[in-house]
């Protein structure tokens, strides 16, 4: 009788541990399997590297990306809609591009309080801001690329695309385009729920819980959107577009003009690619774990495969800083205008007290007509 009871207690023991085994083993962020050893090691995110950074240099470089890109967009969309009327093709493209950065970047700092303390926005705001993400993030990848597109249309066709580059048009393209980012993007407020999170303390998560399967298909699914049209697809276009305009202009004989616009193709599109690259390449490994493509992945790198994720993303959003620096800064009517904005608003006399804004509205002849072709041609 006590030998019967004590194989059923071992019996049970040994049921009880290989579930709690299991359980464990699901749990991929705390848990790795040794490959020769049956000790399990637990994973303490503490002692991550860049565990400081996911808990205190985020918010921060978060925040610097938000202040720099609310103001070197707020001021290019407000300098454009000062003389919408009389808006240029690039210029129209930029609206547009500096609207989809702005609505970007008032994502950050629900993402930042997500990652500080949790959501606490509820459902509406979860599958709302989802969908403002996606559709401002792959809305203003194809607009670089609209904007290259027309630049290309402008030096290497310049005749031929007269009938073409008019304003209805333009507006008409960006409409499209628009509506074809806001077809793509509202999956997300389907699978997008608020659920409590299991890798860690127990707070709530805007992330794709509903529908399970469905949510990862669409998971999956989106990430191959978002590398197809957020980055592959604009760098062929810029890339391909800037390439011949570089050759136009080496083919010319205005060689002081040609010198300003060639080296802003050449940064345009290597910024876009220094930016943008890194995430890209670290989001393809991630779905390549997920897929189990790639295997025996020990805690601690997953956990660093997430933290890459987090870094990577923060460059990617400092483009959105640099589109202003880019397009419309360099050219001397943008600055004209913005010093005159400044002007009247009595910022120069705060912020520069020694500067004469008259004397800013004269350059250079060389300045004028290189900052100008910059303008014109890139």
């Amino acid at each position: 009788m006590d030998a019967h009871i004590t194989m059923n207690m071992d019996e049970i023991t040994k049921k009880m541990i290989f579930e709690g085994t299991e359980f464990m083993i699901t749990d991929y962020e705390n848990i790795t399997e040794g490959p020769s050893s049956d000790e399990d090691y637990i994973c303490d995110a503490k002692n991550n590297p860049l565990h400081l950074f996911h808990t205190v240099f985020q918010p921060l470089v978060y925040g610097a990306v938000l202040l720099l890109g609310l103001t070197g967009n707020g001021l290019l969309l407000t300098v454009l809609l000062k003389r919408r009327k009389t808006l240029r093709i690039t210029e129209i493209y930029l609206v547009h591009l500096a609207l989809a950065d702005l609505l970007l970047l008032l994502t950050l700092p629900f993402v930042v309080t997500q990652v500080v303390v949790g959501w606490i926005f509820g459902e509406f705001l979860c599958k709302l801001l989802g969908l403002i993400n996606r559709l401002n993030l792959v809305s203003g990848s194809l607009l670089l690329a609209c904007i290259g597109f027309d630049r290309y249309l402008a030096v290497v066709h310049a005749i031929p695309s007269l009938q073409n580059r008019r304003p209805k048009i333009v507006h008409l393209t960006c409409a499209l385009l628009w509506l074809l980012c806001l077809s793509l993007s509202m999956p997300n407020m389907v699978f997008l729920s608020v659920a409590e999170r299991d890798d860690g303390p127990t707070r709530l998560s805007c992330s794709y819980n509903n529908h399970h399967i469905h949510a990862n298909n669409w998971m999956l699914t989106n990430r191959f959107i978002m590398h197809l049209l957020c980055f592959f697809l604009p760098l062929m276009v810029m890339s391909y577009c800037y390439t011949a305009i570089i050759i136009t202009l080496c083919q010319s004989q205005k060689s002081l003009e040609k010198q300003g616009a060639i080296r802003l193709a050449l940064l345009v599109t290597l910024v876009f690619c220094l930016c943008w690259l890194p995430y890209n390449i670290t989001i393809l490994t991630d779905t390549l774990v997920v897929l189990g493509a790639i295997s025996k992945w020990s805690c601690h790198a997953r956990a660093m495969l997430d933290e890459a994720l987090i870094v990577t993303e923060a460059i990617g959003f400092m483009h959105c800083c640099l589109n202003p620096i880019l397009y419309a800064f360099i050219g001397v009517r943008f600055r004209r205008d913005l010093l005159q904005l400044l002007a009247k608003r009595k910022c120069l006399r705060v912020c520069l007290p020694g500067l004469r804004v008259e004397s800013q509205s004269r350059s250079s002849v060389t300045d004028a007509v290189t900052a100008t072709t910059s303008n014109h041609y890139i």
